[in-house]
Order: structure tokens, then C-alpha cells, then sequence
């Protein structure tokens, strides 16, 4: 069994670290924005925290499209269609694409929007100029974001991280020049900063593009082939499969967007010490996150072929990684608080001192909040390698909104806890959705069995 569980290990890191790389990178792409946009002004830092929650909550809504392509993919190369593969990447590129200019009115009227979600009207003026611009990132963020997973289920990840790192690099030389005009370039704050987001979301994807047209091994996939020619079928099966993951993973963000809105209630000082507090977050989740999507691809093959043993090994591999990824982040949120959270401050600003101690505090609470936040999304990956979406989007709903929303209302306000009451709201709602889901992990994994006996 030790042999096995260590083998099951070293397949998910070879096969996820690309994976966790790629997805802190592109985290790093929204942290570089908010250091940067520290240091130029601390309005421009609150403006760009509320407008990045604008985004992805409506960009993780459409990306459920491009999750759905990695189980089912993984799932027909496990099987050796080929061609199969190929419908389910091109047709996950159709609804990407639709749902991407579908949504881009949202951000160009995002003003009023923010404003009936009661943030400040400068916040959500500033708010509103950075997503005209950024919001045109949508269509290659979600292209992106389907070539990933179609690359992923294939097992080629190496390429997504480099990809990543170099849309990184973009992101870091075109902010330093447009945030804050150097080297002659216009001086353009909020504006030069969504400038640069849209053109990195550009150069990943059409990295991944190029080479999931003439990278080793993959002129078999040909996924370019008759790229306008519709395939209902697999079109359905993407549809099915992906709007209850994207469902799930708005209803997630929609919980941190939400904490978001209801930390612009309390000012620009709780708003802007969370922004920095939930970027250095997001940033260790996405270990996680990355991990899950190695999940995804692990017992997608062994639930393909109908082995509940090989399901749980590949779930029980990925667990003891995200648990020690845990360890190793609460470490880190308890020795090095000052440390992290001073490195998005201009110390010389009078507001810097107060966003520092409260964002301190705050990567306190994220120390509590991680480790079932790393349950979810571990338990999501593996369900929906068993192509299981529905169940789990109810369940996120239903934490996420009647348990999570409601508590971190209730006691940041009524009960007078201010930020921490928010943050221990988050708590409630992933504790709650890590419990149903792993019941429900159980129960399939058991119906697997069943079936193949």
C-alpha cells in the first residue's frame, strides 16, 4: 500500500506542480497589480480590489466551460478516442467564446451595478474605468482557460506553467511602465494597470494555442481542425457538464466577492487591508487549486476505467499534499504577517499603518479559513473527475449563500465583530460545503465499486 500510495505521489506532482505553478502565477499577475497599485495611490489599490472581485466572479461563472473539458477529455484519451478529445476542446471554445462577449456589457456598465451594491460612487467610478478596459480580457482569459484544461488532461501542464510565467513577466514590465510612466510611457494609474491584464491574458493564450497546434505529440488532437464546425453533441455534453461547475464556482467567489462589498461598507482602510489580505490567500490556494485539477485528471482516468481503488489512492495523494501545503501556509500567514502584508504598502502613506495591522490580523483568520477551503476544492476536483456537477454546485449554493453570506453579515455588523466577523463568515460557509461534499465523495466512490462488481 505504501508503494502504491508513493507512486500514486510522484504521478500527481509530476503531474500537478506545473499545474500549481501555472496557477500562482496567474494569481501573481493580480498581486503585481495590487503591490504596484499600492505603491501609486491607496484609492487606486481599493478600486482595483473591488473591480478584480467584479471580474472574476463574472469570469469564473463562464469558466466552467473550460473545467469541463478536462474530466471528459482525460476520460476519452484514458480510452484512447482521440477524436473524441478533439470535439470536447472545440466545442468548449465555442461556449467560452459566446459567454465571453455575451458578458462584456456588464463591465462596461459596472458603474451603476457597484453603485446598487452600495460601494462608494469614487471607488465605483475608478472601479468602472479600470473594467472597460480589463473586461476585454474576458475572451482570452476564458480561450486561456479551456486550452489549459485540454492541455492538462492530455498531461502536457509544463506548458500551461511557462505560458503562465511569461504572461507574468508581461504583466510586471507593462504595469512598471504604464501604472506610472516610465521610460516615457504615459502615466495612466488605474487605466495602464488594465491595460497591461488585458495583453498578458492575450500572450497566454496565444501561447497555448500555438502549441496545441504544432507542440510534440499533439498534430494527432488537431484541435484547430474545422474550428467553425459546430458538434451539437459534444456541445450538449460540455453544456451539461460545465454550468454547474461554473454555477459552483460563482457561488464560491460570489462569497468572497460579497465579503468584498461589505468591506467597502466599513471604508477605504478594511477594503484595501482585505484586498491584500485575501491576494496573499488566493496565492496558497492556488497550490490547492492546482492540485485539485491533478485530482480532476487522476480519477477521471481511474473512473474511466471503472476502478474505485484507483480512485481512492488518487484522491488520498492529492489530499496528503494539499495537507501538507496547508501546514506549510499557516506557517507562513503566522511568522511572516508584517512582512507579506507590508510588501503592497507605500510606507510612507498616513493610511499605511492602519491597513498594515489590520491585514496582519486578517492572514491570522486565513490560517483558520485555509485548511477547509482546501477541503472544498480538493473534494470538487475529485467529484468532478467522476463527471459528478450538479450535486456539488447545490451544495455550494446553499453553504455559500444561506449559510456563508448570511453569517458574515451577521457578524461583521448585528453582532459588531467589523472585518474579522466577515472573514469568520467565510469559515462557515466552506466548512459547511467540505462536509456535504465528502459525504458525496464517498457515497460515488462507493457506487463505483458497486458497479463494477
Amino acid at each position: 500500500m505504501a508503494d502504491t500510495l508513493t507512486h500514486h505521489i510522484r504521478r500527481t506532482l509530476v503531474l500537478g506542480l506545473p499545474l500549481v505553478g501555472s496557477q500562482v502565477a496567474q494569481v501573481l499577475i493580480g498581486v503585481t497589480d495590487s503591490i504596484m497599485l499600492g505603491w501609486y495611490s491607496v484609492d487606486a489599490l481599493a478600486a482595483v480590489t473591488l473591480a478584480s472581485s467584479y471580474f472574476f466572479s463574472i469570469a469564473i461563472l463562464g469558466s466552467g466551460f473550460a473545467y469541463a473539458v478536462m474530466p471528459m477529455s482525460a476520460a476519452a484519451v484514458e480510452t484512447g478516442d482521440e477524436q473524441q478529445a478533439r470535439r470536447v476542446a472545440r466545442m468548449g471554445l465555442w461556449l467560452s467564446i459566446l459567454y465571453a462577449v455575451a458578458s462584456l456589457p456588464l463591465f462596461v456598465f459596472s458603474e451603476p451595478i457597484l453603485l446598487a451594491l452600495g460601494q462608494q460612487p469614487q471607488i465605483a467610478t475608478d472601479a468602472q474605468g479600470y473594467l472597460r478596459v480589463a473586461g476585454i480580457g474576458i475572451l482570452p482569459f476564458l480561450v486561456m482557460s479551456t486550452l489549459r484544461s485540454h492541455l492538462s488532461a492530455l498531461e502536457r501542464t509544463r506548458i500551461v506553467l511557462w505560458a503562465t510565467l511569461a504572461a507574468v513577466a508581461v504583466n510586471i514590465v507593462l504595469n512598471w511602465l504604464l501604472i506610472f510612466g516610465n521610460l516615457g510611457a504615459p502615466e495612466l494609474g488605474l487605466r495602464g494597470a488594465a491595460i497591461a491584464s488585458v495583453a498578458v491574458q492575450a500572450v497566454a493564450a496565444v501561447l497555448l494555442a500555438l502549441y496545441a497546434a504544432r507542440g510534440p505529440g499533439m498534430a494527432r488532437f488537431d484541435i484547430w481542425r474545422n474550428p467553425h464546425r459546430p458538434d451539437w453533441p459534444a456541445f450538449r455534453q460540455i453544456a451539461t457538464l460545465g454550468w454547474p461547475i461554473g454555477l459552483t464556482h460563482l457561488s464560491e467567489s460570489g462569497l468572497f466577492a460579497a465579503s468584498a462589498l461589505m468591506m467597502g461598507w466599513l471604508g477605504t482602510i478594511p477594503l484595501a487591508a482585505h484586498g491584500i489580505a485575501i491576494q496573499i490567500a488566493a496565492l496558497t490556494f492556488m497550490v490547492h487549486l492546482g492540485l485539485s485539477s491533478a485530482a480532476t485528471v487522476r480519477v477521471g482516468q481511474a473512473w474511466s476505467r471503472g476502478d474505485r481503488a484507483g480512485i481512492r489512492r488518487a484522491a488520498l495523494a492529492a489530499a496528503v499534499l494539499s495537507a501538507a501545503a496547508v501546514a506549510a501556509a499557516t506557517a507562513m500567514y503566522l511568522g511572516l504577517g508584517p512582512l507579506l502584508i507590508g510588501a503592497f504598502l507605500d510606507g510612507t502613506d498616513p493610511q499605511a499603518p492602519a491597513i498594515l495591522e489590520l491585514g496582519v490580523h486578517l492572514l491570522l483568520l486565513a490560517a483558520l479559513f485555509q485548511s477547509v477551503d482546501a477541503a472544498q476544492v480538493m473534494l470538487l476536483g475529485y467529484l468532478r473527475g467522476m463527471q459528478d456537477t450538479r450535486r456539488p454546485m447545490i451544495y455550494a449554493i446553499g453553504s455559500y449563500w444561506a449559510l456563508g453570506i448570511p453569517a458574515s453579515y451577521v457578524l461583521g455588523f448585528p453582532l459588531g465583530l467589523g472585518p474579522s466577523g466577515i472573514w469568520l463568515g467565510l469559515v462557515v460557509g466552506l466548512a459547511a460545503v467540505s462536509a456535504m461534499l465528502g459525504v458525496r465523495f464517498a457515497r460515488m466512490t462507493r457506487d463505483v465499486g458497486l458497479a463494477a462488481a
